[in-house]
């Protein structure tokens, strides 16, 4: 099974362009949203890591504080080839002094106290500052390319780091659709795969007759920037203006137990393991978006809810690139 061919919705990329030249030039810093409630058992430590995966510096930092690494919590995985900022929770049953923390490639920017662990997808937002290296086009092109996501967003496909290298994760949830035993969190990655892979190809659909980023009867509606759904038995004027006004996304479903994905195998594996359904927005709004030229890269800053990905806006306006690590 070959990973799909994403179309575009503001038609053929600009130009070609080179991302993560260096570590810096993809720059994430995460939003948690939240305020710290100042006491309770967790130190909430907020590293910038460079060249490394958050995994790894979970690692580091139960080793330091001398606790599991499964008591480690984070919100979300972040880019490796980048400088990224997060916020980790640590138990501090042995009062660690993060003073003393050394290890190469991560800094301690702050550390607060809270009462609960650090859940995966518990922030707010990313926001990203990226370089993108290559010939410009018509700079007059650009501005209305860029223009044109900012008023209207972009389809909000998976990027292909949720694939693995040369699509090795769906080879992975062939292979556990098939019926193979895997480890737990090798289980994970082969379920969320193939939910993954599945979404993309309604998506393309969707951004092949032009119906994206705008409601049909029979759609799930998303409210934005929540997890909050509602079905969408007719259209109105006001769902209509409130897509337009985008407080209201089309979504569709995350396949699981009962779907009808269209993959007879995996559909199976899906009942089999009673994995429970969920929907994702086909639309993501893009906040923030500014952007800076030069003779031969373009700058650009924007912020994207948690779950979404920077290549989804990206690849909207270039055919992307990245050296061989």
């Amino acid at each position: 099974m070959s990973l799909p061919a994403w179309a575009r919705a503001h038609g053929l990329p600009l130009f070609s362009a080179t991302i993560r030249s260096t570590p810096a030039e993809f720059d994430v810093t995460e939003e948690l949203g939240y305020e710290f409630d100042g006491e309770g058992e967790h130190d909430y430590v907020y590293v910038e890591k460079t060249g490394a995966n958050t995994d790894w510096v979970s690692k580091q930092l139960a080793g330091f504080a001398e606790v599991a690494a499964k008591d480690i919590g984070y919100s979300g995985l972040k880019d490796r080839h980048a400088v990224t900022r997060q916020w980790f929770s640590v138990p501090r049953w042995h009062a660690p002094d993060w003073n003393a923390f050394d290890v190469a490639d991560i800094v301690i920017k702050d550390v607060q106290r809270h009462s609960r662990k650090l859940r995966r997808g518990a922030h707010k937002a990313n926001r990203f500052q990226i370089v993108m290296r290559g010939k410009l086009p018509d700079l007059a092109a650009l501005d209305e390319r860029i223009t044109a996501i900012r008023q209207n967003g972009v389809p909000n496909y998976y990027g292909p780091q949720r694939f693995g290298r040369g699509g090795a994760n769906i080879e992975l949830a062939n292979s556990w659709a098939s019926g193979r035993r895997l480890p737990r969190h090798k289980r994970s990655i082969a379920i969320s795969s193939a939910r993954s892979f599945l979404f993309n190809e309604l998506l393309n659909q969707r951004v092949n007759d032009g119906t994206w980023n705008s409601l049909r009867r029979g759609d799930i509606a998303n409210l934005d920037g929540t997890g909050s759904i509602f079905d969408v038995d007719e259209i109105d004027d006001e769902l209509l203006l409130r897509c337009n006004e985008m407080d209201i996304h089309p979504a569709a479903e995350l396949a699981g137990d009962g779907s009808d994905c269209g993959h007879e195998c995996w559909q199976k594996a899906f009942d089999k393991a009673r994995v429970k359904p969920g929907s994702r927005s086909l639309r993501l709004r893009v906040h923030d978006l500014q952007h800076e030229t030069s003779s031969d890269s373009l700058s650009l800053g924007f912020a994207l809810g948690r779950g979404a990905f920077a290549t989804s806006v990206l690849c909207e306006i270039a055919s992307i690139s990245q050296p061989d690590r």
